[in-house]
């Protein structure tokens, strides 16, 4: 133990220089929470070494009480009685603040791990959800393919409603024409019929007439002789 085995005084200073190194520690520890390394290691192994050094103190302080309760001189010790209690108190002082800081930390630990897991279980719970708006959204995609195919058939289907609907169109207007077609040619075959039955009238006649003629000039000359 540092100090140990010396004198009143040594031990004294050895005390003094113990509580300057665990003051300063603890300033640091203060600093560290609130900075950037808080968390990193460093700050555990900087307590862990005030915590040694205020623990030392205390054993100085146990080991100096027993050296001024050894002086015969009531002021020289009452002196050291003054001297080795303050030395005590800011050594629980600093055991105090270190406590205090002790508890902060491990207040920010387990914030900081619950944080982590909500933050695990929110990154379980959003892959869950993109899971589920990935799905939704595959069967919004044969959704609407399912649509577009209906509306590509309902489209082919009037495509083929109005080619049907122009055949038969175009089949009335052929029908007309044949009817025309036919009624033109009746007409012309009744008119044929006509002409060729006046073709023979007019044959008739014409023959009739050489008959006749050739009758006239026969009886004409048989009546001149």
């Amino acid at each position: 133990m540092e100090g140990g085995g010396g004198t009143l005084s040594e031990i004294h200073q050895s005390a003094k220089k113990l509580l300057l190194r665990s003051r300063d520690g603890l300033e640091r520890l203060e600093r560290l929470e609130y900075s950037a390394t808080a968390g990193t290691g460093a700050d555990t192994e900087l307590s862990f070494a005030v915590k040694k050094d205020i623990t030392q103190i205390q054993s100085l302080c146990v080991e100096m009480e027993r050296l001024w309760r050894s002086i015969t001189a009531k002021p020289q010790r009452d002196l050291w009685k003054r001297k080795v209690e303050q030395i005590a108190e800011e050594a629980e002082s600093l055991r105090a603040s270190l406590d205090k800081y002790n508890l902060r930390h491990q207040k920010r630990m387990r914030e900081a791990n619950e944080r982590a897991e909500l933050l695990e279980r929110a990154n379980g719970d959003s892959a869950h959800v993109l899971r589920i708006f990935d799905e939704e959204a595959q069967a919004v995609h044969s959704v609407r393919a399912s649509a577009r195919e209906l509306e590509n058939a309902n489209a082919i289907g009037e495509a083929i409603l109005s080619s049907i609907h122009g055949q038969r169109e175009r089949l009335k207007s052929a029908h007309r024409k044949a009817l025309d077609i036919l009624n033109t040619v009746g007409i012309s075959n009744s008119v044929l019929r006509l002409i060729e039955r006046r073709n023979r009238v007019d044959q008739w006649i014409k023959y009739a007439g050489m008959l006749l003629t050739l009758i006239f000039l026969f009886a004409f000359v048989f009546w001149r002789h």
